[in-house]
């Protein structure tokens, strides 16, 4: 199991950093989206910072699995977005519903591999 976590936790970090760095670099064609997308996407454009915030946080959050920092911590930051990615392929836009779903698979393989970090939380207070 720990192999396969570290391979998970690598392959799902460098899928954040690339993703990330391709918003600023442009170096992967982005496939145009659909009707109901666009009209998603537009609002999310209406407010100038959230792509930044967004992609700044993938990046970061890329960094952080591949370094083994605080990989719990990286994990909560991107399960948010993860959430969104899929429903938004599973909804909006089906054309990119296969890598959602490998990265909900990641997210949801890495959070049981790292489990003993969030036994805490599911404590009775």
């Amino acid at each position: 199991m720990k192999k396969a976590a570290v391979g998970a936790r690598l392959i799902f970090g460098l899928l954040w950093l690339v993703f990330g760095l391709n918003f600023f670099f442009h170096f992967l064609p982005q496939p145009p989206p659909s009707e109901a997308g666009l009209k998603f996407l537009s609002g999310l454009m209406a407010a100038p910072y959230f792509f930044m915030l967004l992609k700044v946080t993938e990046i970061a959050v890329g960094v952080m699995l591949l370094a083994n920092i605080a990989v719990p911590l990286a994990l909560v930051v991107i399960s948010p977005i993860v959430i969104q990615i899929l429903l938004y392929h599973t909804v909006l836009d089906t054309s990119g519903a296969g890598i959602a779903l490998v990265m909900t698979a990641f997210n949801l393989f890495l959070g049981i591999a790292y489990f003993q970090s969030f036994k805490p939380l599911f404590k009775k207070v």
